[in-house]
């Protein structure tokens, strides 16, 4: 079915004269098409979440549409057309004054979904509302990859959150995930601060030198925590000193995916395109899922670790049809502080995933390991 999502998409649609039968209209304000939809055919239309006025209302019930009404009381559009961006989820913020932060639509959100149960809403309406949303970014996001097109394979970084601006460790997963968006990858991430910040910032610094991302990584360290008063505002200071120019757009883009239920962390402002959910199970489920290129492990601590094993279970049994790479940066990290490697590497003795594991402290590795499997995966199909 054609799915008409935006305001712009809609009028195209009745500019050409198509039909308005068995199309799904998303989150869209038609107060003001009542005449053109008063005198369309409307069977198996799909209104969902839009604003209709009454007369536009009984004749696409009239005709056999499907309406979904709009859901009042939450503070974002359940029925979303599109993904989120930091332009939208931080409108308002002032970098020279943190606490306005507090004021921006990520904020509000958060607050709202704290106010109302976070993981268990205490009403069918809240929790119709929270999923709604959630079925949205990920139809937005399919979107959004299907666009990209297949010569684009999606590669994820995962790492901690704890991982500080300033630290060598930094610094390397910004660097690769430069050198991986300049190859041609595209980059997605957990969304939020530590390595996941890393990540977006190399792909927003993949068309610059190697020295202006040393003089952001400079800006940024001055507040190197997201636990620090001026995080926020410091990667907003980045984007103003080196912004993205709008042919340098698609080069440099990046998801995030981050969650309001690790809301006390706020999206790192470099990923271009920001899905996010309420639901971390789908987020995670879903960031994995997409990686199809390969998912590279910088350090992190419990939650990276989780995501390496439902990667491995992924893997292990080919339940998403792909077996993909899962490289390991760090050795004395992932062999002696978290010896996960090891258990791994026994676990996939005898599956395929064993030829796609690599344990390296080489970005030339890294980036060769993920160019081999794109070739390969290339030929296969």
């Amino acid at each position: 079915m054609i799915e008409l999502e935006t305001p712009e998409a809609f009028e195209r649609h009745l500019r050409d004269g198509s039909s308005l039968a068995n199309v799904v209209i998303q989150g869209l304000d038609l107060r003001r098409y009542t005449r053109e939809l008063s005198t369309a055919a409307l069977a198996g239309t799909v209104f969902l979440g839009c604003e209709l006025e009454k007369d536009a209302l009984q004749a696409a019930l009239a005709h056999g549409a499907l309406v979904f009404p709009p859901i009042t009381g939450v503070p974002y559009q359940p029925y979303r057309g599109g993904l989120y961006s930091p332009e939208e989820l931080y409108a308002g913020f002032d970098p020279m004054r943190p606490e306005t932060y507090e004021d921006t639509l990520d904020a509000r959100i958060y607050r709202h979904w704290e106010a109302h149960g976070r993981g268990t809403p205490p009403t069918l309406l809240e929790t119709l509302a929270q999923r709604l949303h959630d079925h949205a970014v990920t139809d937005a996001m399919e979107d959004l990859l299907a666009a990209s097109g297949p010569s684009r394979k999606v590669v994820a970084i995962m790492g901690g959150h704890s991982m500080k601006r300033g630290q060598p460790d930094y610094r390397e997963v910004a660097m690769l995930a430069r050198e991986l968006t300049r190859a041609g990858f595209f980059l997605v991430s957990g969304g939020g601060p530590g390595a996941m910040e890393a990540t977006h910032l190399g792909a927003w610094f993949a068309v610059r030198s190697g020295a202006e991302l040393d003089g952001a990584l400079a800006i940024l360290s001055k507040a190197p925590s997201y636990t620090d008063r001026d995080w926020l505002g410091r990667a907003f200071q980045v984007r103003e000193a080196f912004p993205l120019e709008p042919k340098d757009v698609f080069a440099c883009s990046s998801l995030g995916i981050p969650t309001w239920h690790y809301g006390h962390e706020p999206p790192n402002p470099f990923a271009t395109h920001i899905a996010k959910y309420f639901a971390n199970s789908v987020r995670e489920d879903g960031l994995l899922t997409i990686a199809r290129g390969g998912i590279v492990y910088a350090p992190g601590s419990a939650g990276t670790i989780q995501e390496i094993f439902q990667d491995a279970c992924q893997n292990h049994y080919n339940s998403v049809g792909v077996i993909s790479p899962m490289i390991f940066v760090g050795r004395e990290f992932w062999t002696r502080t978290r010896p996960v490697y090891p258990l791994l590497a026994q676990l996939a003795q005898g599956q395929e995933y064993a030829r796609h594991l690599l344990l390296t402290d080489s970005r030339e590795e890294v980036l060769g390991a993920l160019l081999d499997y794109d070739r390969a995966s290339r030929i296969a199909s």
